[in-house]
Order: structure tokens, then sequence, then C-alpha cells
């Protein structure tokens, strides 16, 4: 399977050679800005399976949009806010559709999307509240947390809970209690983190593991070198992008999930003093997973995917925005460093390596949120 996907990416990297003597590489915006905004308004029923998943759609469109700088119209993000209220639980929490039971993933998903608006209706919707009842009620005696009341645990639910916390003003050392601890029992003997202790370290929960423990302000509980060990391992040679785990093939997504990984380590080993580190460039090739997103990963219809052959989706087509973003920017402020592959108009808005949204609705989100106190919870009825 890896030479057949190796074939393949060869005759689209062969292609170009033949076809491009002026070697331009082209994000088609226009395209993806086209397929992006019919989305957020209608789908076909090839995306019934996603009924449980509606406010990530909201999220994977809206963050793609303001990757590609394309504001949204004010119409448009009322209603998202509106119908995002319908998906709000009593309980508290948002569930995958309106009437749903509320979940941590379309959680995570929807306070993104609302960020993103960053206007005062869009913060309105979450009952902050509500929200903290909920993660209480999801948090486990060994420090995790569970998708769902009644449902699974796993290093996503630590990253959704701390990511919303912490954007909302609501994260409480009492909340987080040896959440940090747990994190860290995931990292296993490759360096990479695993869904649980004990589990194979794959790239979607190593990102989250990382993030929540950047959140968390306790990236020093893991071992970084190793972890640093087996991302960089995980991109790929030939291709350019990234696999997910070991001897995996390579997917478009973890250009965000194994990339996005790089900004925070380089933080961390930073704030440890680690001479070795570039102030210019992440530990890994900016350019070839460029290559990869802007050669493989383009649908000529509009829309990123995860290898050629493979159809578009709004899933991918974040993620390969979002890792496309991580390999073009270095850096943040006054220390910024510009790696764009192709032509200057490829260039992306940068994207927050912690949430995945743009670093300035992070900090006015921040800011929002911190004019309003922790709640209060009421003590839990005795029970009867």
């Amino acid at each position: 399977m890896t030479s057949k996907v190796e074939d393949i990416v060869q005759e689209v990297y062969d292609a170009y050679k033949t076809n491009h003597h002026s070697s331009q590489y082209v994000l088609q915006r226009e395209k993806h800005f086209h397929y992006l905004k019919r989305g957020l308004r209608q789908l076909t029923e090839a995306y019934e399976c996603l009924d449980a998943s509606r406010p990530w759609l909201c999220y994977w469109i809206l963050h793609s949009l303001e990757l590609l700088d394309e504001p949204i119209p004010d119409s448009v993000a009322s209603d998202v806010c509106q119908f995002l209220r319908r998906c709000q639980s009593p309980q508290g929490g948002f569930g995958g559709g309106p009437g749903q039971h509320p979940h941590l993933a379309p959680t995570y998903a929807a306070i993104n999307a609302l960020c993103i608006i960053g206007t005062e209706e869009a913060f309105g919707v979450i009952d902050r509240k509500k929200l903290l009842e909920y993660l209480y009620s999801l948090k486990q005696p060994d420090g995790s947390f569970l998708m769902h009341v009644g449902g699974e645990v796993d290093v996503r639910s630590a990253y959704c809970a701390t990511s919303v916390a912490s954007l909302t003003n609501i994260l409480t050392p009492a909340l987080f209690a040896g959440t940090a601890e747990w994190i860290a029992r995931c990292q296993n003997w490759e360096g990479g983190i695993g869904g649980v202790p004990g589990m194979e370290a794959h790239g979607g929960y190593t990102f989250c593991g990382v993030a929540a423990l950047v959140i968390l302000k306790q990236e020093h509980l893991l071992n970084l070198r190793s972890l640093l060990r087996w991302v960089t391992g995980r991109q790929m040679r030939f291709e350019g992008g990234f696999q997910g785990r070991c001897n995996k093939l390579v997917d478009g997504c973890y250009s965000f999930w194994q990339a996005g990984l790089l900004p925070l380590l380089h933080r961390a080993l930073h704030a440890r003093g680690d001479p070795a580190l570039s102030m210019a460039h992440w530990m890994f090739d900016q350019l070839a997973l460029q290559e990869y997103i802007l050669l493989c990963c383009q649908c000529p219809a509009g829309g990123l995917l995860d290898k050629p052959g493979k159809s578009r989706d709004f899933y991918h087509t974040c993620y390969c925005l979002s890792g496309l973003a991580i390999a073009q920017h270095f850096g943040s402020g006054d220390l910024h460093n510009e790696v764009v592959l192709g032509i200057p108009e490829n260039c992306l808005q940068a994207t927050h390596p912690v949430y995945n949204i743009a670093p300035e609705k992070v900090a006015r989100a921040v800011m929002h949120f911190l004019q309003y106190p922790v709640p209060s919870l009421d003590p839990a009825p005795a029970a009867q």
C-alpha cells in the first residue's frame, strides 16, 4: 500500500515538473472559497452521516474561510450563532445537532466556531455556568474526562475540556486536578501519546495531549526529546506530508495534527533555554509539506483531500489549510518569518497552534470572558 501511494505521488510530482517550467505552485483560493461558502448554507445527502457533527461542519468551514482571509457576512454569522444556540444542551455543552445529547467534541467545535465569529452575539450564546457544570459531570477521579455522560475516556476529552475552559474563563485548578499527570501517562515508549495509557502513539492524540498540557502549563511532565524524535519521524521522506502513526500512509489532515506539534514543542524547548533551536524555522521540512499539500491535496473543483485519489471534504479542507498555515508562518509578533512556497498569494492567515483559530480571535475571546468571574457552582444536592 505504501509503494502504491508513493507511485501515485510520483506521478503527480512528475506531471508537475513536465508541465510547469516556470515552477509555480498555486493555492486555488477562489475554488476553495466557493466550495466552503456553498457548504455553509447547503450540503448534499452525502453529509447525512455527519448529522451528529454539525457544529464541526460550522467550525471546519469558518476556520478554512478565516485562513483564506475571506470575511463571513454578518447575516451568515448570525445564522450560525442561532443554529449553535439550538445545539446547546440544557445540561450544558453542545450536542452534534439541535436536540442531541451534549458531547465534548461538538462542544469544542461550537466554541471555536463562536470565537471565530467573535461578536457579542456569538459570545452571548455560551452558557458558561452550565458549561462548567457539564465539564464537572465528565471529570473522572484519575484526572481524565469522559467524552460524554456514560461515554469513553481518551486524550481528546482532556484537550476539548481545557480548550473550551481556557477560552471562556472557566478553567479552575479543581476542575483539572490530576489531568496533566493523566495525560503524561499516555506518552508511551515511542515518544508520542496514545489515546489512553498503554496505547500506540498517534498524531491526533499526541496533538490533543500536548496542546492540553500547554494550556495547563505542564508540558515539562512529558519527555520532550523523545516526543520531538517521534513527531519529526512522522514526516514522510518521499511524499513530504505526515503520517498519523508509525508505518501508516501519508494523510493531508496530519499536516496540522503532526506539524502543529512543532510550534508547541519549539516553545516548550525555548522556555528551557535550549541553545540548538532555530529562530527562523520549525523542526520539520516546511517546504516539503507545502509541496505535498499544494500538489497532492487540492481538488481541482475546490476543497482539499487526504491524498491523490481520495474525495474532498470539509474536514480535510480545514486541516490541510491549517497545516499549510503552520508551514508558512514561523514564530509570531516581533519574531515572525514567512516561508511561502509558490506565488506570494498562496500565503494564508496564521493560525494559533493550540486552538487552531486565528491568534487574534483567541485574544479577543480571552479578553471578553476575563471581564466575567468564573461562575460559582451551587453545592450538589444531597442524594435522596
